[in-house]
This record gives C-alpha cells, sequence and structure tokens, in this order.
C-alpha cells in the first residue's frame, strides 16, 4: 500500500504532549499525558497513571491503551525498550537543556 503524501503526513504526525490531563480529551491523548508524567512506562503503569485521575475507568480500557503505545511504537512514534514480555515506552523527551555553546569564530563560512 502506497500512501499519498498527504496520507503518510497524518498517519506519521509526531505526538504533541497535552499541557494537562483533561478528562473530556481523547483516551489516547490522556495515554500520551500519562506516559509524560511518567517519563518511562508499560501499558500497566500507563493505565495505572491514569487510574490516579479517573479512579472510576474501567479495566477494559486497558486492552485499548496497550494497543494504542504498541501501535505508535511500531511507527517508530515511541522509543521502547523491551522488559521481559513487555514494552518500557517514552517519549525521548530532552529532561535536561544544552549545556554546550557555539563558538561563532570556528563555524565555516556561510553558517552563520
Amino acid at each position: 500500500m502506497t500512501l499519498s503524501d498527504q496520507q503518510f503526513r497524518e498517519e506519521f504526525k509526531p505526538i504533541v504532549i497535552p499541557s494537562s490531563y483533561d478528562l473530556s480529551d481523547s483516551l489516547e491523548n490522556r495515554a500520551i499525558f500519562a506516559l509524560a508524567s511518567l517519563g518511562e512506562a508499560n501499558g500497566d503503569e500507563v493505565f495505572e497513571k491514569i487510574r490516579e485521575y479517573e479512579p472510576g475507568i474501567k479495566e477494559v480500557t486497558i486492552k485499548f491503551i496497550k494497543q494504542y503505545l504498541f501501535t505508535l511504537y511500531e511507527k517508530g512514534l515511541l522509543k521502547g525498550n523491551k522488559e521481559g514480555s513487555s514494552i518500557k515506552y517514552n517519549l525521548s523527551k530532552i529532561t535536561d537543556p544544552n549545556k554546550g555553546y557555539v563558538d561563532p569564530d570556528l563555524l565555516a563560512p556561510g553558517l552563520d
């Protein structure tokens, strides 16, 4: 199957992390927010984090969350490390600012 440029952009658009947990948001966005707040987690841990925000969430939701995270992982939109029978997912966020600097005198001509 060949995707058009527009279909490809839609299928592989970058993940946007919500700024807060919103019950009216999609389950996908709530799962991404939970993963971002944990840093690195498997599907069960993401579900437990969501449960902290939504104590009444149904157990059947865990299956959807695991499939959603795995789909993002397969597309290369999430990083992950296999641990036993599960995958620890992460968003590859940069959490420490770059401490280096650039010396403009050392730049090649035309790069300034």
